[in-house]
């Protein structure tokens, strides 16, 4: 497997080198716009990009990538640690964050789960309740009808309570489904992107599908 590490900084990009090829093929470039050339020629199983970047942003880059319709999944490297910069970084769509200074055995595993998930993705079709419908193939969502936009995590947390129908899931789960992660201090990262879900999946309509499980988590179930 090969993943692309982009990093400003020299010696940490070749200290990730290092850490990386224990187990994967690394290849190590320094700025937004050679990730974006070589996310183009190479199949990358993973890609860690720095948030600061000489040339732009990662969150940029990260954007283009999605832009580019290339779905490699992203690992974000940053110094910024609140829950405001994390799901604004993931609704770019980054796959998973991880705060310098980090510890290399839990950079290893964020990045084995991320390729996991690239080598066995979700094989749906058509997730319905009640009047909601969840094409996965084209990644759209109607209600009664109505396309209703949604950012790329809403639309995985969306997905993965639809598929759990009737059943509660723990915040936990949904960690581990739509980033691959069981960071406990992202809990709150669920909240905010079930709140967003609700303001489009339930509030404009009647009845709400979205149920809140006290003391496990949230679910979806609903009935015409």
């Amino acid at each position: 497997m090969k993943v692309l590490v982009v990093e400003d900084s020299r010696g940490l990009a070749e200290r990730l080198r290092t850490l990386l090829s224990r187990r994967y093929v690394a290849d190590v470039v320094h700025t937004g716009a050679e990730a974006l050339d070589q996310a183009q020629v190479v199949d990358y199983d993973v890609i860690i990009l720095d948030l600061g970047l000489p040339d732009m942003q990662g969150a940029v880059v990260c954007k283009k990538l999605r832009e580019s319709h290339i779905t490699t999944p992203v690992l974000i490297l940053s110094g910024v640690n609140d829950v405001e910069t994390r799901v604004q970084l993931l609704d770019t769509g980054a796959d998973d964050y991880v705060s310098k200074p980090f510890h290399g055995s839990e950079l290893l595993s964020r990045v084995a789960a991320l390729a996991r998930r690239k080598a066995n993705p979700y094989a749906g079709n058509l997730l319905v309740v009640a009047d909601l419908e969840i094409d996965v193939d084209k990644r759209q969502v109607r209600r009664a009808g109505t396309l209703i936009p949604l950012r790329r995590k809403e639309f995985d947390i969306l997905q993965y309570l639809a598929s759990n129908q009737g059943r509660a899931v723990s915040r936990e789960m949904i960690m581990n489904h739509a980033w691959k992660s069981d960071h406990e201090t992202w809990g709150t990262t669920v909240d905010v992107h079930i709140k967003y879900l609700r303001d489009k999946i339930d509030r404009p309509f009647k009845k709400p599908l979205i149920k809140t499980a006290y003391g496990v988590g949230y679910m979806v179930e609903g009935t015409l």
